[in-house]
This record gives C-alpha cells, sequence and structure tokens, in this order.
C-alpha cells in the first residue's frame, strides 16, 4: 500500500509540477547565419522572425508596405502603380480570407512569426529607418499578402502582368545525382536559384533546429520556415517551370457588361480607395472602383474591350505549411506526401536523399484545360467562349515526374521536363499538349553536358560543375564566326579574330576576349534560333542549335562590338572583370559568370553601371550537399545574409563570389562550435545577448 503511495504522488508530481524547456536560442555565427534552437514550434518561428528582422528589417518593412497595397499613402506617388495592381487583384481581402482558411498550425507559425518581428522592432527602434516605421506593427495577414504578392505578380502570372520591362532573369539551376552515379555513393543535390539581388527576391539563410531536429537552408524574405533547404536525411530545391497558370481573356464589351457564350453578363463592381502621399505629406484618396468578370479580375477597361485575368494559386493558403512539412521529411514518402498537398502554385521540384534516390517533379497548379497546345494558351485568350475558362487543375499523378532515372541524373534549368534526364525518360506524349512547351536553351544544355562527361561525380567535381564560367554559344558559333574573317579584313577586324581566338571561352574575370564576344553576342541575339545554321532539333537537344545562318551580318556585328568595347576601354582584350563588377555596400569587385543565355552555368546577369556593369542578378543562393553517414554541404549567399546599412554582413559573401568559392555551412554543433560570432536567448518577449 505504501509502495502504491508513492507511485501515486510521484505521478500527481510529474502531471502537476510545470515542464521547464530551455529558452529559444539563436547562435549568430561568423557569416550572420541564425541558428536557431527551440522546443517548440511557437519559440522556434518567433526566434526566426526576430533575426530575420535583425539582419533585413528596413527592407522587410519596405516589402510588407508595398504587398499591403500602401505604399504609395507610405511614401508617395511613385508606387501608386503597384497599389492599384494589388487593389485591383483584391489581395487584401483573399489574405483574409487565407487567414481564415489556413490551418490552424499554420496560423500559429505566422502569427509567432510576425510576433518576433515586432518584438525586435520594438527593442530596436533605432535599427529601423524613420520612413519605413509607418509599417509597424506587422500582423499574419502581411505575411500572406506577401504570399499573394510574390507568387501571383512575380511568378505565376509575371509575364500577363505585362512586367517585362522590369522583369530581369529569373531562373535556377538545379542537379540531382544517385548513389549510382556518385564516386562516393551517396547522392548529391546542388541548389541554385536565380533571382535579383534585391527587394523581395532576398533570400535568407538559417538553420531551425526543433527539438534536436535541424534543417538548414534559405528563405525568400517575410516567410518563416525554409523554402529551400537540407536536413539531414534529405533536401530539396526548386527552379521556375515553364507553366502556363494565368490567362488574359479579352473581353468584348456591351451595354455595361460583357458577352459570353452570347450571352450579355454584367460585371461585378467593388469600390475601393488609394491613399497618395503628396510632397507636402498630406495623402490624397483615389476612389477607384474595380471590376470583376467569371474570368477574374479586369486589368484595362476600355470602350469595346476589357482584359481579365485568371491566375492559380489564389485558392492555396497553406504553401508555407506544406514547405515545412517538406522541411520536416525523414524519407521520400513523407516528402512526397507533403507534395501531394499542391499548395505551392508554381516551381519545379529537385529531390536527394540519404538512401540515395532522387526525384523531380514538375510541381505547380496546372489548369486542366478542354483543348490546345502550351502555344494555343500562352497568348491573350478569347474571353467570348466559356470553353476557354479553366476550373480545376491536374492531380498530382497527372503531373510528369521521375525517380531515379537510368542515367543516375537529373537536372533542370528552366527547360520543361522532358529533358530531365537524358536519354529522355519523360515522354510528352504521355501528358496533355498544353502542359508545357518543347525546347532546350543552352544554359541547361550546358548542365546536361557537364554531367554526361563524367561517369562518376565527386562532390568537388559537382561544385567545380557548378562554378563553371564555360560559355556553351562560343562552341556553337565562334568557329564559324573567325573562319568568316578573311586576310583582306580590316585591321580591327583581324585584332578581333585574333583576341578570340586566344580567348578561353570561359567568363572568369580574368578572360580576356569574353568581353568582346559578349558585346557581339548581346547584338546577335543568342535565344533566336532563327540566326543559327543549323536549328534545334528535339532528336539532337544537347548539341543544337549551331552555326551561324548569315555570317555576313554575323562580322559586321563583330566590327560594331569591338569599336564599342575599344571606345570604352582602350583596348578589345580588357579583362571581363573590369567590365562585370560585383559592387554592394561599398564595395566593388570584379565578377564572373555571365548571362544565362549565353550557355553559361554560372549566371551572373548585369546592368550598365556608368563605364561598367554591376551584377544585378543571377546566382543567388547556392547549395551543394551530399547525403551520406553525415551531411556535408557548401553553400553561398552571394550578396551576403544581411542588407542593413551598418551590418558587416551586407556584401561580406561576394569576395567569395569573385574568387570562385565556397563555405561550408555549419550544420553539426561541432562544426557551429568556434564560428560562433554571438548568442541571444529568449527571455520573455525578447532576448538577451550573452
Amino acid at each position: 500500500m505504501k509502495r502504491c503511495t508513492l507511485v501515486l504522488f510521484a505521478l500527481f508530481i510529474f502531471f502537476v509540477t510545470p515542464v521547464y524547456s530551455n529558452p529559444a536560442k539563436i547562435e549568430w555565427d561568423r557569416w550572420g547565419v541564425p541558428h536557431i534552437s527551440a522546443a517548440s514550434e511557437s519559440d522556434l518561428f518567433f526566434a526566426q522572425g526576430w533575426a530575420q528582422m535583425q539582419a533585413h528589417a528596413n527592407l522587410v518593412l519596405k516589402i510588407i508596405g508595398t504587398a499591403r497595397g500602401k505604399a504609395a499613402e507610405y511614401w508617395g506617388p511613385e508606387y501608386e502603380e503597384s497599389d492599384m495592381l494589388v487593389h485591383t487583384l483584391n489581395f487584401p481581402n483573399i489574405a483574409a480570407s487565407f487567414r481564415k482558411t489556413q490551418d490552424s498550425r499554420l496560423q500559429r507559425i505566422i502569427t509567432s512569426f510576425t510576433g518576433g518581428m515586432n518584438a525586435w522592432a520594438k527593442a530596436h527602434p533605432n535599427g529601423i529607418e524613420h520612413d519605413k516605421r509607418v509599417v509597424l506593427p506587422l500582423v499574419p495577414d502581411d505575411v500572406n499578402l506577401q504570399m499573394l504578392h510574390l507568387f501571383i505578380l512575380q511568378f505565376v502570372g509575371g509575364t500577363e502582368f505585362n512586367r517585362a520591362s522590369n522583369w530581369q532573369e529569373r531562373g535556377s539551376n538545379a542537379y540531382a545525382i544517385s548513389s549510382k552515379k556518385s564516386a562516393s555513393g551517396s547522392a548529391m543535390l546542388v541548389q541554385n536559384p536565380h533571382l535579383p539581388w534585391s527587394d523581395e527576391f532576398t533570400w535568407f539563410e538559417c538553420q531551425l533546429t526543433l527539438n534536436g531536429r535541424s534543417v538548414y537552408g534559405a528563405n525568400l524574405l517575410c516567410f518563416p520556415g525554409i523554402g529551400i533547404g537540407f536536413n539531414e536525411n534529405l533536401g530539396w530545391t526548386h527552379t521556375n517551370n515553364t507553366l502556363d497558370n494565368a490567362d488574359s481573356f479579352n473581353l468584348t464589351l456591351a451595354n455595361g457588361g460583357y458577352i459570353l457564350d452570347g450571352k450579355q453578363l454584367s460585371f461585378e463592381t467593388r469600390p475601393d480607395t488609394i491613399w497618395v502621399k503628396q510632397g507636402d505629406g498630406k495623402l490624397l484618396p483615389k476612389a477607384q472602383l474595380f471590376y470583376s468578370s467569371v474570368h477574374g479580375p479586369v486589368l484595362k477597361m476600355g470602350r469595346k474591350n476589357a482584359l481579365a485575368i485568371k491566375v492559380a494559386g489564389t485558392d492555396r493558403p497553406d504553401a508555407l505549411l506544406q514547405w515545412w512539412k517538406m522541411a520536416n521529411s525523414d524519407n521520400f514518402g513523407q516528402f512526397e506526401s507533403a507534395l501531394k498537398m499542391q499548395q505551392i502554385p508554381f516551381w519545379n521540384v529537385m529531390y536527394a536523399d540519404k538512401k540515395g534516390d532522387i526525384f523531380y517533379l514538375f510541381n505547380g497548379m496546372v489548369p486542366k484545360r478542354s483543348y490546345g497546345t502550351f502555344e494555343t494558351w500562352n497568348t491573350v485568350v478569347d474571353g467570348a467562349s466559356s470553353k476557354n475558362i479553366w476550373n480545376g487543375y491536374l492531380t498530382y499523378d497527372e503531373l510528369p515526374k521521375l525517380k531515379n532515372p537510368a542515367s543516375g541524373w537529373l537536372q533542370n534549368a528552366n527547360d520543361p521536363p522532358w529533358t530531365v534526364t537524358l536519354p529522355r525518360e519523360l515522354n510528352k506524349q504521355d501528358f496533355p499538349p498544353y502542359i508545357a512547351p518543347n525546347f532546350m536553351s543552352l544554359r541547361p544544355q550546358q548542365a546536361a553536358n557537364m554531367l554526361l562527361e563524367d561517369s562518376l561525380i565527386s562532390f568537388d567535381r559537382l561544385v567545380e560543375h557548378k562554378l563553371s564560367t564555360h560559355v556553351l554559344l562560343a562552341d556553337r558559333v565562334l568557329d564559324d564566326l573567325l573562319s568568316s574573317i578573311d586576310s583582306s579584313a580590316s585591321p580591327q577586324l583581324l585584332e578581333a579574330k585574333k583576341v578570340l581566338a586566344s580567348w578561353d571561352r570561359c567568363a572568369d574575370s580574368d578572360s580576356r576576349g569574353m568581353l568582346l564576344f559578349y558585346a557581339w553576342a548581346m547584338a546577335f541575339n543568342p535565344m533566336n534560333d532563327y540566326n543559327y545554321a543549323v536549328h534545334w532539333d528535339e532528336n539532337k537537344p544537347n548539341t543544337t542549335p549551331s552555326g551561324i545562318r548569315d555570317k555576313k551580318r554575323a562580322v559586321q556585328l563583330l566590327g560594331q562590338a569591338a569599336r564599342e568595347v575599344r571606345d570604352r576601354f582602350g583596348d578589345i582584350a580588357v579583362p571581363w572583370g573590369t567590365y562585370n563588377r560585383l559592387k554592394r555596400n561599398g564595395i566593388d569587385l570584379p565578377a564572373n559568370g555571365a548571362d544565362g543565355a549565353m550557355g553559361v552555368f554560372r549566371v551572373a546577369s548585369s546592368q550598365r553601371d556608368g563605364l561598367t556593369a554591376r551584377v544585378v542578378s543571377g546566382d543567388s543562393w547556392v547549395g551543394i550537399i551530399e547525403f551520406g553517414k553525415k551531411v556535408r554541404a557548401k553553400v553561398l549567399l552571394s550578396y551576403g545574409n544581411s542588407s542593413q546599412d551598418k551590418s558587416p554582413h551586407n556584401g561580406d559573401q561576394l569576395k567569395l563570389f569573385s574568387e570562385k568559392k565556397l563555405r561550408d555551412a555549419w550544420f553539426y554543433p561541432q562544426q557551429l562550435a568556434g564560428n560562433i560570432a554571438y548568442t541571444e536567448i529568449r527571455k520573455n518577449d525578447t532576448f538577451i545577448r550573452k
């Protein structure tokens, strides 16, 4: 009896005594990467919100102000067009509906995340620029608004919104190497999104450890969790896919309405007001009446016609939860279960794991259409017939996907799914003809050709491939160009021929001849198949196109390029890095890499900046992971893990980029030990620096 009493007493103590756990902790490493550990999701994401603000507070607030459709109200007329689009598409109301219908787990994650952001702002008011303070406090709807703003405006509907003038290169490279192709017998993965190096496309690197389970990677600003990452057992990445899941419809107007199937329908209308801050600080209200049809919201209203748009993804509120479930998967079965949620509206998925498996998915919300090819729908669609209005999406089982191909490798560099491995294993004829086009541009060809060179690939060789600046376009056209310049040509052309003949056909910072070839190539237009003597052939996808169709024109363009380079630098053999520069936060270094249209795997797209050019897009986050007994990873966040003006991490990784180097990812505690700059411990609603 006494023993029974003692047992009952022990049980009483267990159930009534609070269970204390270690508080959330942020260990900031020497590169400004937060390694966050916590005992609950609430603490984990509160800490991530705090950390993201510490690294990017002012940029976060600018992004959120824009996503709210209040940027003109906060900062002036230059943002009026952006605000108008947010309100035209009714994002504020859709975001509110997301909050109400989201999985309760995701609701808690987002609430904790924004709570941590606000806590940082309260503790560090001097870290926030005066004009950004108006955005505070942040609320959960802000995360949903940014999801809509980024996913729908920049990816799903980017082309349809006629944003080409502001559209910088947005693409990606991805490799997955199976155990059979790996020299070590361990699967490997290359993560390499290409996005603009600014604004809402900025990546934030971090490690999240929940009760000892760790995931490492990066996510775009204003989002909790990890968007591209790896854990002890598996990893994944994304590339932009050739997916048309937004359509513009041309509506025929009649008597204040529009015609559908021969009948007149009325528009739904919604009044709203855009507020615009004036030079004197006063707010000017601009009342608007927004229209919507059965096709979707109306972007433009004319006298006889209107343009409406239908986009995928505004009915899927749980994308962030899907990513978090992907990040916490231990095996392919769990990972695939997360993919089957089909909440992420865009982006291919590339995967590798500890078992040696690799996998590719043509992911996204693919509209289920009643007819037509990809080209049929990649234009403005007739809005007068209801057969053109799609409803519903292809299921997970209906999407192109490939696991463990015979080749032992998978690649995607924004090409359609049909060339994800060679020889091809996905047959376009097995899928609806509207699902994706059929092409393979030079960059994915270079990606595939590098893998085809090796019977087995080591980790170091994979790093070498990732950092390759070889210009595939030169292999296809340079011999034709040089042979077209005979001994009677002008001294300038003969000099250009000599420079290009001795060029290493790479875009390294010290490559002489690259700038001359680049100036010629931009005039030649390598993306236009018509310019080649041999056009792209689907039966020879990685070796065509080639040759030059109009050699006389090509030689004339070279003469113009030589004059342009000489006028600018006084030397047509100037090193590539003299022209192409890495500039940020007072840093100015020579760059390597080039525009992906030239068939360069190391993408570094630039804009003119005086006499030189500044890299503004391309390799942003890079992760190369090998899933052996212990995970091995090399990473780089090209522009650094902070955008705050006074942060030492604003641009501190550009030197590694310039030197074609990566850094170790300190995934395990013993790797992190000795590399911690400082630690913050949560105490109530703040963090105390230790």
